[in-house]
């Protein structure tokens, strides 16, 4: 039986697909590749170009690699652009995972993991949030995942299929081996913004908001290294596999969170530089402090984190960006 991973050749989906082969899974990767790269995509996995609402390649798919199970990272990811084009983030992350849960039930998919957000929480009414805290997404993103997972569990109710509805937190960092990372373009994760500047494809970093009610000002989160998040989903997924009959939603992330200031204090640590960093104001649909409990994952799961240390992030995050500049240097 195969694991399809549908956003396989993007960010967080090409790590998972690194975790599901290290594990010794098969593996059929569909993404349409329009934020993903070929050349990201593990050569031991089998590459479908389409897209994830594209019913009949994707059911053919499923039925020609007998797959199991799927893993769905597709779908659209910058909260201030779901804010300027809700439509959009409705569209490729609503209505496409909509059609991809339907191709799972008609071809008798067992197992659905999916990658959601704490944007689902909107502005959290206590730190650290647990999994039973109110969902209220401030931000169309957060909203298209919540709508997801509420898909998820009445699919689940009628048809036999469990799911893990994974809520990420702040990803960052890169495979330490070096196979892959963030190669998306105008990426605006932090720490991706940051080593971009300390390696001069940026002239400066922008803080968005110093006045939130957070210890220094500017924005807290949690950030969690994308491997450790690829290890959480092959867990997830054993753990699917063990209790077919039972679904879980649980935050992804590690506990602790810092801030804006923080983190670039970290990677002026790591780069030995001094990155400009350019106050502005807060960007629309951003929450003052998103902080996991991650007690229930701890719970669940045999998953314990392997690097959970801001500057270790940093330093992996850093060495892939100045590996991609090489290679498009030689591009």
């Amino acid at each position: 039986m195969a694991v399809m991973v549908t956003g396989g050749a993007g960010y967080i989906g090409s790590h998972a697909v690194l975790a599901l082969l290290d594990a010794g899974h098969e593996v059929v990767v569909v993404d349409n590749l329009v934020t993903g790269f070929d050349w990201a995509v593990d050569p031991r996995a089998t590459l479908v170009e389409c897209d994830i609402s594209d019913d009949g390649r994707v059911r053919a798919a499923i039925r020609g690699h007998r797959v199991d199970a799927i893993m769905h990272f597709a779908g659209s990811v910058v909260v201030p652009e779901s804010v300027s084009d809700p439509l959009k983030y409705y569209r490729n992350n609503t209505a496409a995972s909509r059609a991809l849960i339907e191709s799972a039930v008609v071809e008798g998919v067992k197992h659905f993991i999916f990658s959601s957000t704490a944007a689902t929480y909107g502005n959290p009414q206590k730190v650290p949030i647990a999994e039973g805290d109110p969902t209220a997404p401030i931000n169309p993103y957060g909203m298209s995942k919540l709508m997801t997972e509420a898909m998820l569990r009445d699919v689940a109710a009628a048809h036999p299929i469990n799911y893990a509805c994974l809520r990420y937190f702040n990803v960052a960092g890169a495979d330490p081996q070096g196979r892959s990372g963030q190669s998306t373009a105008g990426a605006t994760h932090l720490i991706k913004v940051a080593v971009e500047a300390a390696t001069g494809k940026r002239s400066h970093v922008s803080v968005f908001g110093t006045d939130f009610p957070t210890r220094d000002g500017t924005g807290v989160r949690d950030y969690i290294h994308v491997s450790d998040l690829a290890a959480a989903h092959v867990a997830a997924l054993d753990l699917l596999r063990a209790e077919p009959t039972r679904s879980h939603t649980l935050n992804a992330g590690y506990g602790r969170g810092f801030s804006v200031s923080e983190v670039l204090d970290a990677v002026d640590r790591v780069t030995n530089m001094t990155i400009e960093r350019r106050m502005e104001g807060r960007r629309p649909g951003d929450p003052a402090e998103l902080v996991a409990d991650n007690s229930a994952i701890l719970a669940a799961l045999p998953w314990r984190p392997q690097r959970d240390d801001l500057e270790l992030i940093v330093r992996d995050a850093l060495a892939w960006e100045r590996a991609l500049a090489e290679r498009r240097a030689e591009d």
